[in-house]
């Protein structure tokens, strides 16, 4: 996997929702589009990328299309996830569906680079033996409205230009909250500010460990396993087992949508009881986005991970990763080490 280069091409994708591709979202496309040029970056849109919300609802085949066209094309050196959404599950049985589709994923290994829901594009390629970074997405990131993108975020992106390198990471000195509303009414406009007041939080064990990295957004996580129980995914496309984050540092962060602990708690219950977290090594958790039931958050994983099937494995609490503002990215399925007591994480 090569690190980006000044007036290398990427690819913007919409694996999830088609909301790139809305009449009403073609101001901040533009701004993305300046703001990639200011990065000394080239841009394609993925063939259906631009086709809206609804086309791309009822045509998950044409999502998977486009993930498959942006590997093979040799011009293309990194592929960005536009935004999540709630269904990218949907395309895996038509990437995973032919030999041929797996041999150009894993013949052109290059730079994909998405969160939120795209954490199920994530799983299937850990399960095809691909790294991928966790982090970003076009339009909640680069096309941030403020004048600038979040200068934490920021470092992070230029990371992909030196990935050959380490990525070390501290706390950011401010969080920001998520906007109210998010058309043109906000350009130039930052987000309220807050001085960061917690650090990490080492809820549990040892306070320096390091391991392979994987995971992502924990109610995708929850909803794809929930989708294999109920066969709503063919098992020849199951990407999700108690195998999965064997021996693997866990990352964990919560969506937008801020859910109420015990719903958190039920999700993190149902997938202990499929051993999907069985023998994981150690766990970081993201801050919740605008610090909602930040508390209640921390107490719930406090009190979950300290039950003995765990064995007192290291838990890091307040990461600036996921839906929180600002992001780090951090490179999957490859290793991760943290310093809690010099309140360092580095990604390799």
């Amino acid at each position: 996997m090569k690190k980006l280069k000044n007036k290398d091409t990427v690819a913007i994708i919409s694996l999830s929702s088609g909301l790139l591709g809305e009449s009403f979202c073609l101001e901040q496309k533009l701004l993305a589009e300046k703001r990639l040029k200011e990065l000394n970056l080239n841009f394609v849109y993925t063939p259906n990328a631009l086709k809206g919300i609804d086309y791309l609802e009822k045509n998950p085949q044409k999502r998977a299309e486009d993930l498959i066209w942006a590997f093979e094309n040799k011009n293309i050196k990194a592929i960005i996830c536009a935004l999540g959404g709630f269904d990218t599950y949907k395309t895996l049985e038509f990437i995973l569906n032919n030999k041929k589709n797996i041999k150009t994923l894993q013949k052109n290994k290059k730079i994909f680079v998405g969160y939120s829901d795209t954490t199920v594009n994530h799983l299937m390629l850990n399960k095809l033996k691909i790294k991928s970074f966790y982090g970003i997405a076009l339009l909640t990131c680069i096309a941030e409205w403020d004048k600038e993108i979040l200068d934490y975020t920021k470092s992070s992106i230029n990371w992909l230009f030196n990935i050959n390198k380490p990525k070390e990471y501290i706390i950011s000195e401010y969080w920001y909250k998520e906007r109210k509303t998010f058309g043109f009414e906000n350009k130039n406009i930052p987000r309220e500010k807050y001085k960061e007041e917690h650090g990490y939080e080492l809820l549990q064990g040892k306070a320096k460990f390091s391991g392979i990295l994987l995971g992502g957004c924990l109610e995708s996580i929850f909803s794809l396993l929930e989708k294999q129980n109920n066969n709503e995914i063919d098992k020849k496309y199951w990407i999700l087992d108690n195998k999965t984050f064997k021996n693997k540092v866990l990352l964990l962060e919560t969506s937008e949508e801020k859910l109420e602990p015990e719903i958190i708690k039920n999700q993190l219950e149902y997938l202990k009881k499929y051993n999907i977290f069985s023998n994981v090594k150690a766990v970081i958790i993201g801050k919740p986005q605008d610090e909602k039931y930040y508390l209640e958050y921390k107490n719930l994983f406090k009190t979950f991970f300290s039950d003995p099937y765990f064995k007192n494995i290291p838990v890091l609490y307040n990461i600036n990763i996921g839906h929180a503002y600002p992001k780090m990215i951090l490179k999957l399925n490859s290793k991760i080490k943290v310093d809690f007591l010099k309140s360092k994480i580095k990604s390799y």
